[in-house]
């Protein structure tokens, strides 16, 4: 096992990838920028190093000053969390060169898989079914809409080096594809800096459906589950449920084949999430990416498979096969996650920084939070706006809904806009308490109630 880990992010995942350290006694290292000096991850950890100013490119996306922090506190391995570094292939040789264990996959598997064409080229190859979609990078805009054309409309233009709904645009029309294209690859480039894309034909009105994965070095390769991620706005999620209200038991036994199939072919080691896109009918399921690290929704997976994901991943990452209660689980029960985020959302969902003044969170049976705020933080503008995850669990979906709206009904939070009220909104509705919802049902409902700007 580890002597001291450094965590290369922030906020809750890296406060939970901390009091996972605590418990395997294992000591922490938290790096942090200027403006999350008062964070309780930095608070909490064995040791905390400053690299740099609030914005992430002058501080978390700085692979040398975070290198440098684990060198400076004698940290053998680094958990990059989510987002960030955490699919960056260099970094991963960097931690290598420098003799610290990168808690994930290998720089190779990121590559392989982190890259969006190349990861369906892979799928293919393992026979893991794909929607229609071009043969490799296109090598234009008018290379990719002579594609289209010959494909048929509508398509998804998609950044190979996306990721959280950066660099994708749905193309219904010929007439708009040249421009379309050109804001994927730009967005793309100043996220990622990679403007290559490919393209897909686009599944209509289907559901985003995920499967939970993690393979050690002792061939163990296994599924814990699938995630339903389909209610989401503008590509973001924002409410996730294990297991999926929609999904047959056939389906769910083909798609975990498949998905321990794939990661088993590629030796794939730690934990990783394979996304698929499920049609309106629930008929077919298509590979659509593969995220080679941990998940932000995978607490509704641990709380109905009775696993601790981020220990797990530390212990692979030291050469220790899966726990045996791991390997033998069962699912039980029923979870559902909301994400809390300083929004608007009767504003656009328009950021919501500022000092939050009070701070009280729900409890009782089945009621997890992970957060790092507490009242009288002051939430920064320089990050994703999540501010805590709201994890509700049942014995039946039936339960964890009425749980969770009780808990949506006791979460006050004042000085800030929230996402609370329209999360209450979509759980009273009767679409999600029928589970009869894809990915296009947030947007739908906002112009129906005449939200949309």
């Amino acid at each position: 096992m580890f002597n001291k880990v450094l965590v290369a992010n922030r906020g809750e995942i890296a406060l939970r990838i901390i009091r996972a350290c605590r418990e395997l006694g294992v000591a922490s290292v938290a790096v942090y920028s200027e403006a999350d000096v008062d964070s309780m991850h930095v608070q909490l950890a064995d040791e905390a190093v400053c690299i740099g100013p609030g914005p992430s490119q002058d501080s978390y996306l700085k692979p040398d000053r975070i290198i440098a922090a684990a060198e400076i506190t004698g940290a053998d391995a680094i958990h990059p969390g989510y987002g960030f570094l955490s699919e960056n292939a260099r970094f991963v040789e960097i931690c290598e060169s420098c003799n610290i264990k990168f808690i994930g996959p290998s720089a190779e598997v990121i590559r392989r898989m982190g890259d969006k064409n190349t990861a369906r080229a892979t799928a293919v190859e393992f026979g893991v079914p794909i929607t229609p979609g071009s043969d490799g990078i296109l090598e234009s805009a008018e290379h990719g809409l002579k594609l289209a054309k010959d494909m048929g409309f509508p398509v998804m233009i998609k950044a190979t080096a996306g990721g959280g709904g950066r660099g994708m645009r749905p193309c219904f029309d010929e007439k708009d594809f040249v421009s379309l294209y050109d804001a994927a690859s730009k967005e793309a480039i100043a996220c990622f800096g990679n403007g290559d894309c490919y393209l897909e034909k686009l599944v209509m009105k289907p559901h985003h459906i995920e499967m939970q994965i993690i393979g050690d070095t002792h061939g163990n390769f296994i599924q814990l589950g699938e995630r339903d991620c389909s209610m989401q706005r503008r590509n973001q999620k924002i409410i996730e449920e294990c297991p999926s209200p929609l999904i047959s038991d056939k389906m769910r036994v083909e798609m975990a084949e498949a998905s321990v199939n794939l990661i088993k072919s590629i030796g794939y080691e730690n934990a990783g999430t394979i996304e698929y896109l499920v049609d309106e009918k629930a008929e077919n399921f298509y590979f659509m990416e593969m995220n080679t690290r941990i998940q932000v929704e995978h607490p509704v997976t641990e709380e109905v498979m009775g696993c601790e994901l981020i220990k797990e991943q530390i212990r692979v990452a030291a050469g220790e096969p899966l726990s045996s209660h791991v390997l033998q689980t069962n699912p039980r029960g029923h979870s559902i996650e909301c994400r809390i985020n300083a929004e608007d959302p009767y504003n656009n969902f328009c950021p919501s920084p500022g000092k939050i003044t009070l701070w009280y969170t729900p409890g009782g049976k089945g009621v997890r939070l992970d957060t790092h705020v507490y009242s009288g933080y002051s939430v920064p503008p320089y990050y994703d706006s999540m501010i805590a995850k709201l994890i509700v669990t049942g014995a039946t979906r039936e339960i964890a809904i009425s749980r969770m709206k009780r808990a949506l009904s006791e979460f006050k939070i004042e000085g800030i806009k929230t996402t609370i009220p329209f999360q209450q909104e979509i759980i009273d509705h009767p679409d999600f308490k029928n589970g009869d919802y894809g990915i296009e049902w947030v947007a739908d409902y906002m112009k129906s109630e005449g939200l949309q700007p």
